[in-house]
């Protein structure tokens, strides 16, 4: 979606993006955020597109720093501004680090009882399915095209299979494949 498209629909309000991404902060736990993130921004709100949330994940993801927290800056600049990723950012760490202090502080009582195991455990298999989620949807984005499917099998390969270092294999498959479709023009890209 282009930038005059989000302008043309009324960007929701700062108090509703602070309440989403608190909920998303709050409730996605243990990871899985970017699909969290894309689920609400998308589906529940349709506040952008699929390809406008993908872009942003990819962006936030060569980016330095915590990729959601990249993500969630994307997405509020995109709605509201710089008050937007303020607001979207604040919001996304109030939550959990309240969580987190409150459970490091009681973790030392808490240890010692399996359920507290087996809630982590959840946790991590709902992130890993999230997680899952969003890679299929980007994949059957560039499945129709040639060169960025070869792209995305070369990178799993090389960083899922073979275990190279990922900055080696992004400095060279990228290039190789902004070199491939380049000739196609931006939407192939």
């Amino acid at each position: 979606m282009t930038d005059a498209a989000i302008l043309k629909k009324t960007p929701p309000s700062l108090p509703i993006l602070a309440r989403v991404f608190f909920w998303i902060g709050v409730m996605s736990f243990g990871g899985g955020l970017s699909g969290w993130i894309h689920r609400q921004v998308v589906q529940k709100y349709g506040w952008m597109d699929n390809d406008d949330v993908l872009s942003g994940i990819a962006l936030a993801q060569v980016l330095p720093g915590a990729n959601v927290t990249n993500l969630c800056v994307y997405v509020g600049y995109r709605m509201r501004g710089t008050s937007g990723a303020t607001t979207c950012l604040f919001a996304l760490l109030a939550g959990p680090t309240v969580i987190c202090v409150l459970i490091a502080m009681a973790y030392h009582l808490l240890q010692d009882y399996p359920v507290l195991q087996a809630c982590v455990d959840g946790v991590a298999a709902a992130a890993v399915g999230l997680n899952m989620r969003l890679g299929i949807i980007g994949a059957q984005r560039v499945m129709p095209r040639i060169a960025p499917t070869l792209a995305m099998i070369a990178t799993f390969l090389a960083v899922g299979v073979f275990e190279w270092p990922l900055v080696p294999v992004v400095l060279v498959i990228a290039p190789l494949s902004v070199a491939a479709v380049w000739p196609r023009g931006a939407r192939d890209a």
